[in-house]
C-alpha cells in the first residue's frame, strides 16, 4: 500500500506550481481586475492546458481524478515544469510517460561492487548513497571531511537526517540553506518515485516534526535531481573551502548513486590534500 497520499499531494503541486507563475511568465496579457491571490488563476492554467476551468479545481481539491499522460503534458508545459517537475508530476499521478525510461528501482542496502573498487581506489573524498539517501558506503577521505560514518547509529547514517538533525555538522556547509533546499529537493523527487517504501516515508515524517527548516522547504515542494554542483564547506579543523561533486549513478546498482568530491580552487585542494594525510 502506498505510504504517499498522492491525490493530494498532486493537488497541492499543481496548486504551488500554478501560485509561483505570473501572467507575463506564461506570455499572456496581464488582466486589469485585482487578484486575490498569487500566481495565475485557474481559468488561465485551463486555458493553456486545454482543459476545463472546472477540470482544474477538480484538480487541485484532490477529488480522485486520474489525469491522463496528454492532460498531463499539457499541464507540465502550462505550469513551465522543469524535466524533474515533470517526472515528479507523472509520478504522483502514477502516468509515466512511455518515452521516458522508468526511474531507479528501489536500491539496496550494500554498494556494488563498481561503487567499492571507486571507493577503495578514489583519493577523492567518496561516497554512496541509496535513494532515500542512506550512506552505505564511504571512503576514508569523506569520513576525514565530514565526520566517522562508522561511529553512528546505521539508522543516522543519512545525509538528510545528518544535514538537519546532527548537532556536530550545524557549521559544515557554509552555505546551508542552499544545500539544505537541494538535498530536500532532490529527496521529494525520490519520494514520489518510490511511493510504497516505508522506510522512506517515515524519514520524511521524523525530518518534518524534528526540524521547522525541513518543514518550512518540505512544503514548498520544490523538486530538483541533483547531479553535479558545488558546495561551500567548512572543515572542523583545516577550514573552510569549495568542492565541486559529480553524481554518478552506477548501472550495476540501480536506485544508488556515487558521490564525489573535488577542489574547486587551489587552497581547497590543500584542505583535502590535509584531510587525507590524517585519514
Amino acid at each position: 500500500m502506498s505510504t504517499v497520499d498522492q491525490t493530494r499531494e498532486l493537488a497541492a503541486f499543481l496548486r504551488t506550481r500554478r501560485e509561483r507563475l505570473s501572467p507575463g511568465d506564461v506570455e499572456l496579457p496581464a488582466r486589469r481586475a485585482h487578484r486575490r491571490t498569487p500566481g495565475l488563476r485557474r481559468e488561465e492554467v485551463a486555458e493553456l492546458a486545454g482543459v476545463s476551468v472546472d477540470y482544474v479545481i477538480r484538480l487541485e481539491q484532490g477529488r480522485g481524478l486520474r489525469p491522463s499522460p496528454e492532460v498531463l503534458e499539457a499541464l507540465a508545459a502550462a505550469l513551465r515544469l522543469s524535466e524533474d517537475e515533470r517526472l515528479y508530476l507523472f509520478d504522483l499521478a502514477r502516468q509515466r510517460p512511455t518515452s521516458r525510461p522508468e526511474r531507479e528501482g528501489p536500491a539496496g542496502d550494500e554498494a556494488g561492487p563498481l561503487s567499492r573498487l571507486v571507493l577503495d581506489l578514489s583519493p577523492l573524498p567518496a561516497m554512496v548513497v541509496n535513494h532515500r539517501f542512506d550512506i552505505i558506503a564511504w571512503n576514508p577521505e569523506m569520513a576525514g571531511l565530514m565526520l566517522d560514518f562508522g561511529s553512528l547509529p546505521p539508522r543516522q547514517r543519512n545525509s538528510l537526517w545528518l544535514c538537519m538533525l546532527h548537532p556536530g555538522l550545524d557549521h559544515f556547509f557554509r552555505d546551508r540553506e542552499r544545500a539544505v533546499r537541494e538535498g530536500i529537493a532532490d529527496l521529494r523527487a525520490s519520494w514520489a518515485a518510490h511511493p510504497d517504501d516505508k522506510r522512506l516515508a517515515d524519514l520524511v515524517e521524523e525530518l518534518t516534526s524534528g526540524n521547522e527548516e525541513f518543514a518550512r522547504l518540505w512544503a514548498m515542494r520544490d523538486v530538483r535531481v541533483n547531479a553535479r554542483g558545488q558546495k561551500r564547506l567548512r572543515h572542523a579543523t583545516e577550514g573552510p573551502l569549495t568542492v565541486e561533486y559529480e553524481v554518478l549513478a552506477p548501472l550495476q546498482a540501480p536506485g544508488q548513486r556515487l558521490i564525489i568530491y573535488r577542489a574547486a580552487d587551489p587552497d581547497s585542494q590543500r584542505v583535502l590534500d590535509a584531510v587525507a594525510r590524517a585519514c
